[in-house]
């Protein structure tokens, strides 16, 4: 999409997407910038109920592979209904996971065929893909230990955690994403996040 810009912050649990984003959105907005920020799963109707399904912990569990399958309904629902409309009116488009959370926890985490997932993750998300990735990279244990979740994903195995973040570092490495050590002060981290957003957007 010409107009807008699409950056996405990805990383595992506890690493400090959300207030990162938020903090950059704050920036961005101070600088003039249309900002729209936007969650997965969940920045649509539909995308709520998907949520529920995929986040609350209960005895039927989705298998690895209707998780897949619920994970890029979300996602092309999103794309459709939030992401698309907002770049075509030129904003900036702040995204709370995206392209990276799937094929991390659905391909290495959960051991699901990682070249299949990403066919089907370009279909589901009609080939929109973020400007930026910015990866908040920390230890498996000290995310966990700063998350302290009740979802279904904090309730994982570390064995599991720690393939998840190899497989977002191994992406990183592949598709040249902006990678900040996470467990840097938050002050320190929000800086190199923005430098990498500002020499994103100054492309434009």
């Amino acid at each position: 999409m010409p107009n807008g810009c699409l950056i996405a912050f990805e990383g595992t649990e506890g690493a400090g997407k959300t207030s990162q984003l938020q903090l950059a959105a704050e920036v961005l907005r101070r600088d003039g910038y249309r900002v729209l920020v936007t969650a997965e799963p969940g920045g649509t109707a539909l995308g709520l109920e998907i949520r529920r399904l995929l986040l609350h912990r209960s005895d039927s569990a989705p298998t690895p592979l209707a998780e897949l399958f619920l994970y890029l309904a979300d996602r092309a629902q999103h794309v459709a209904e939030v992401i698309k409309p907002a770049l075509s009116a030129g904003d900036v488009v702040l995204a709370d996971r995206f392209t990276g959370s799937t094929i991390a926890y659905q391909g290495f985490g959960r051991n699901l065929d990682v070249e299949m997932i990403a066919r089907v993750e370009n279909w589901a998300r009609s080939g929109v893909a973020p400007r930026l990735t910015v990866l908040l990279d920390c230890p498996v244990r000290v995310g966990l230990e700063r998350a302290r979740g009740c979802d279904r994903f904090h309730t994982e195995t570390e064995a599991f955690h720690e393939r998840v973040r190899q497989g977002f570092l191994r992406l990183a490495a592949e598709r040249g994403w902006c990678v900040v050590d996470a467990t840097q002060p938050e002050d320190e981290v929000h800086r190199h996040v923005m430098d990498a957003i500002r020499a994103s957007l100054a492309g434009l």
